[in-house]
């Protein structure tokens, strides 16, 4: 089976020592056990992928009747959290196989997909990092966003301008992170550096293409 990703759920940060001495920080992530709930075709679906849901020790209470029949259909329980992954059309997952952390190895280069924390509505200051005005002699403009515009032309604000507003709550994905532990006993994975969102929140980890090389330095890129 060729899945090439996992759900999780993010515990915490903490840090671990390498043999060195040196203390790294790293994220500890709950990943999986995970369950194929359905398998999708190109000739059926138009594209091949994958359903994964996660399974958790929390019994899911409510469950609409399409969800319902959706996991009857698969003769699985219900799970309250999917995700699809894209699969190679020879892909040979069936639904019921069991996807676990056990796939990834230390020193994988892995992708981890979430959604930030939710800072409400903020300023410029603190959204945009706005400097801000004088603080002494009078002044009256401290975190202002300042002018926004021409009154001659073009006479409105342009599209993007920055301003304040809901800040936070969006998805995103921290490339290229390392993998440092894998506990699959525990089903816990341990990455190098922090992770988009909150303890608790729910995370999509993926393969990336492999390690990263390291830079080259000015006189190795002058004398290539």
């Amino acid at each position: 089976m060729a899945v090439e990703g996992i759900i999780g759920k993010k515990i915490g940060m903490t840090q671990v020592y390498a043999e060195d001495g040196r203390a790294i920080p790293v994220t500890v992530i709950q990943a999986g056990p995970c369950v194929v709930v359905q398998r999708k075709s190109k000739e059926k679906d138009g594209y091949a992928a994958v359903q994964l849901g996660l399974v958790e020790d929390r019994k899911v209470k409510r469950v609409t009747r399409a969800m319902k029949g959706h996991f009857d259909k698969a003769s699985l329980p219900p799970c309250r959290v999917l995700r699809e992954f894209r699969v190679d059309g020879g892909d040979e997952a069936k639904v019921g196989d069991k996807v676990s952390v056990e796939q990834f190895s230390p020193g994988d280069n892995i992708h981890v997909v979430g959604t930030s924390k939710g800072k409400g509505f903020q300023g410029v200051v603190k959204r945009h990092h706005f400097r801000g005005g004088a603080a002494t002699h009078g002044s009256m403009f401290h975190r202002a966003p300042g002018s926004i515009g021409a009154s001659a032309y073009p006479s409105r604000v342009l599209k993007g301008m920055r301003a304040a507003g809901h800040m936070g709550s969006d998805r995103v994905t921290a490339r290229n992170l390392t993998v440092v532990r894998v506990d699959a006993e525990k089903n816990i994975l341990v990455v190098k550096g922090s992770v988009p969102g909150a303890g608790g929140s729910y995370l999509v980890i993926r393969k990336g293409a492999g390690a990263l090389a390291p830079k080259r330095g000015a006189k190795e890129r002058k004398n290539a």
